[in-house]
Parts: C-alpha cells; structure tokens; sequence
C-alpha cells in the first residue's frame, strides 16, 4: 500500500481584499511549510512593526460571533479565518504558512471559491512526511437551545451532515450530507457564499460588523427573498455554506477527522464546542497514520495531477 504523505503549496500565492466586517483592505500570502507545522498564520502589521504567530488550533478560538477569531482580541488576531480554512481541509492542504496583513482575513466573494482558485493555479506538493489523522473514538454532543452538535465514529472518511431552519420562505429547512474529498468538495461546497438578513443590517452595523458586506460578497435576504440580482448559486446554498463553515471550523482540530459530525442549527461556535467536548477527554480520540479513501485524490492532486476548478451553479 502506498503511505499517503502530507501536503504543503508548490509555490506562493497572494490575495487582496476586504475584511467582511472590519471594511478594511486585507492582503493575505498563503507560503508553503513544513511537515507537521500544520496551518500557521502570521499576523503582520501589528503596532512597532512586530508580528505574531498563531497557530489554528481550537484552543486558539477567542470569540465565535459571526466568525471565528483566533489569537488575542485587541492585539495579535485575526477574524473570518474559517472560508480559507474550509479549503485548506477541502483540498486535503496539511501545511501552509498563512501571512496576513491586519486582523481580518479577505471575504473574497463570500465563499472559499477563491481560494480554491489560487491554490489550484499554484498546485500542492507531498511531504516527506505521513499524514495523520485525528479518528473519533465514542461519541460527544452539546447542545444549546434547539441547535446541537456531535461527533461520532465512522468506520471511514469524514461525513457531515448538516440541518439549517430559519423561519423565513426563502431559506426554511435545509439539509446537507456531504462525504469530504476534493472533487466533491471544490464543485458542492467551495462556491456556496456566505448569508445574512436585511432585517440586521442596522444594529450589526452599530455593533461594528458587516461594515465591509455587499451583494458583492453575501447573499442578502430581505421581504423573504434573495434580493441579489444573480440569486443563487445553488438551489440550497444556505444550507452548503453551514457545511463550508463547519469544515473550516472542524479543521482546527489541527488534523484531517475521520468520523461523523452532525449539527443542527448550528454555527462557529457550535462548532467550536464540539471540538473543545470531543478534546476534553482523550479516551474520545486517537491520533492515527492511515490513507483513507475519500483522502486519496488529494495524494493525486500533490504528485502533480490537476486540481478541479470550481465548477458550474449546481442547482437541483
């Protein structure tokens, strides 16, 4: 059997745009790493010139408001990190060193579309190293309200299933079962954007957020319709962008997963929680070297094959 190895970017890519709430410009350079670094972002830009290192972790999570910030609120952080991080898990990308010019990642087109662009025009390249995974050992659920979250085993690959219900005509109750692999991953999920209600706009904006949202980068809801002139992407894109931002929030599991996850109603920090339960106790885990199926495009994807574009609207 061929031992799958871990990943790293062939060569540099940079980006250039806004922060989704801050409004500020932000310019990101994604930077090949080394084996076992994992994702690593480098803030810059922080006040005398310095710079710091935060390593996406669940336990570098400080707030899940809207988003997910890791690192230090008010000094070295940086917010909206989970679109870049669902298609570095997407793509099956191990390492990569994240450069990152202020406190908030670019919001692109509202998606991981973009991302899975650049990473695609500078291709992926296998380590020297084996891949580990992170496998769910026994079952762990929270729950808040109506909504929950759990992690449970899986005999492979990783699966999510995700259910949304909002209490409006143009979103109502969504739901999403989708097997983690790349194909799958840059043509189902990557270009579901994300969402947001008319109705809040005001008092977001009064809290400092949504400053830099637009038609341009979210789908707006109001009088309970889409109100962007395109509409949609796909028929369910809601409830597929709650799946990209439960993959990006489950890769700071700092490892691939092999397991299930389910959620309903959920969100960042839904998804953070479950990390934190499933983390708390070490009998819920093991950390393994293995090469599972749904992993093996991505072995095909470092050794030079193409990579999939993101691919037409898939609207049934």
């Amino acid at each position: 059997m061929t031992v799958e190895r871990q990943t790293t970017l062939r060569a540099p890519v940079t980006l250039d745009g806004i922060g989704v709430h801050s409004g500020a410009p932000a310019r990101l350079c994604l930077r090949p790493s080394s084996a076992n670094t994992g994702v690593v972002f480098l803030r810059k830009g922080l006040e005398g010139g310095h710079e710091q290192l935060i390593h996406a972790r669940h336990n570098k999570v400080s707030a899940t408001e809207l988003c997910t910030v890791l690192g230090e609120q008010g000094s070295a952080s940086v917010a909206t990190v989970e679109h870049l991080m669902s298609a570095c898990a997407g793509l099956g990308i191990d390492n990569v060193l994240v450069e990152v010019d202020g406190p908030e990642m670019p919001i692109m087109d509202g998606s991981a579309a973009e991302f899975v662009e650049a990473i695609e025009a500078v291709g992926l390249v296998a380590l020297g190293a084996t891949r580990r995974y992170l496998k769910v050992l026994r079952p762990v659920r929270v729950e808040h309200g109506r909504a929950f979250a759990e992690l449970s085993p899986s005999e492979s690959g990783f699966r999510l299933d995700v259910e949304i219900d909002f209490d409006t005509v143009a979103i109502g109750r969504q739901r999403k079962i989708f097997d983690l692999e790349p194909v799958a991953y840059a043509r189902e999920i990557s270009r579901a954007r994300t969402f947001g209600f008319m109705r809040d706009v005001e008092q977001l904006w009064k809290a400092g957020f949504a400053l830099g949202a637009s038609l341009d980068n979210t789908v707006a809801i109001g009088d309970d319709k889409v109100i962007n002139p395109e509409g949609l992407r796909y028929a369910d894109e809601f409830v597929r962008h709650k799946v990209l931002d439960a993959i990006g929030d489950l890769a700071l599991a700092g490892y691939p997963l092999l397991g299930e996850f389910r959620s309903y109603c959920g969100g960042h920090r839904m998804n953070v929680r479950i990390l934190e339960a499933l983390f708390a106790d070490r009998a819920n885990y093991t950390i393994v070297e293995a090469e599972p199926a749904y992993a093996a495009r991505a072995v095909q994807m470092a050794a030079g094959a193409p990579m999939p574009a993101a691919l037409a609207p898939d609207l049934h």
